[in-house]
């Protein structure tokens, strides 16, 4: 057990499994609103909208991590705008622009000739590179995902239930949308150093899909959620380690393995319930004559 552990001893380890972590919680939280709402074709698209912003930041000097959220607040917006003024449906405001996003990418990688490391750290992440400032940035951005999320929930439920009820109690549900859309580009923006633009959605839904097997209860999927997705990271990184692939990747495939894991063994126990379960017994009675 020691030797399986001992990766945890290495500080680097330890920061990516705090950071993996910090992650997990805040995807836990809003990878619930995803799936409640159907929001996950937004989710892929965010991961791929931030592309360019990384891409013209890492080229420039600037921080990635302040490029790939203003490539996905353009990206949100975009759609926004796309849906209001072109009249175009949700799926194809987001088709259009996830891949032009994802196109202009890219182009500006392409563009460059040096660019093949930091591509790949882009696409795949790098949770093994984070550090303390990165500890804190996930800190802050779990402290606001958990005030807005309990500040909106009310408005959130309303906007997955009924939008046009919502509307008659004054919750306003399109600001709601608003924010909830904001939630999720804060979390895929979280992510993103942890198991890159390709991947984040897999700890946005794989937890919370698992979660969902056990409980139908919106806070408890959440923290459920959460704390599927921290495992996910802890057995992640261990397999990493052991078998020498890549960090991100793994704690991705392992997080979306959990909903496949949690769906099964919700099977089998509801399998075993079913056969231990007393059966009622019709006593023998005579016939009744007339």
């Amino acid at each position: 057990m020691s030797l399986l552990l001992d990766p945890f001893s290495v500080a680097f380890v330890q920061r990516a499994l705090l950071g993996g972590a910090l992650v997990a919680i805040i995807c836990g939280i809003v990878g619930t609103w995803v799936v409640l709402r159907g929001m996950a074709f937004l989710g892929e698209a965010m991961a791929h909208g931030m592309l360019p912003g990384v891409a013209v930041a890492t080229l420039t000097g600037f921080p990635p991590m302040a490029g790939a959220a203003l490539s996905a607040a353009v990206m949100s917006v975009g759609v926004g705008a796309l849906q209001r003024r072109g009249r175009l449906s949700a799926d194809t405001s987001i088709g259009l622009l996830f891949v032009a996003s994802l196109s202009l990418g890219v182009i500006v990688i392409s563009a460059s000739r040096s660019f093949a490391t930091d591509a790949s750290a882009i696409l795949f992440g790098e949770i093994l590179a984070i550090g303390t400032g990165d500890l804190a940035a996930l800190a802050a951005a779990l402290v606001v995902t958990v005030v807005v999320a309990t500040l909106g929930h009310r408005s959130f439920v309303a906007l997955t239930v009924d939008p046009r009820q919502a509307q008659l109690l004054g919750l306003r549900p399109r600001a709601a949308h608003f924010v909830l859309v904001a939630l999720v580009t804060l979390a895929v923006v979280s992510a993103y150093q942890a198991v890159g633009s390709l991947l984040v959605v897999g700890m946005l839904l794989g937890p919370a899909v698992a979660a969902g097997r056990w409980t139908r209860r919106i806070v408890p999927t959440m923290v459920l959620a959460a704390a599927i997705g921290t495992v996910s990271v802890a057995v992640g990184l261990l397999l990493s380690w052991h078998l020498a692939t890549a960090a991100g990747a793994t704690v991705a495939f392992t997080a979306i393995c959990s909903g496949a894991v949690s769906t099964g063994l919700h099977a089998f126990v509801a399998a075993v319930r079913r056969r231990v379960a007393p059966v009622s017994v019709i006593p023998n009675t005579p016939e009744r004559t007339a």
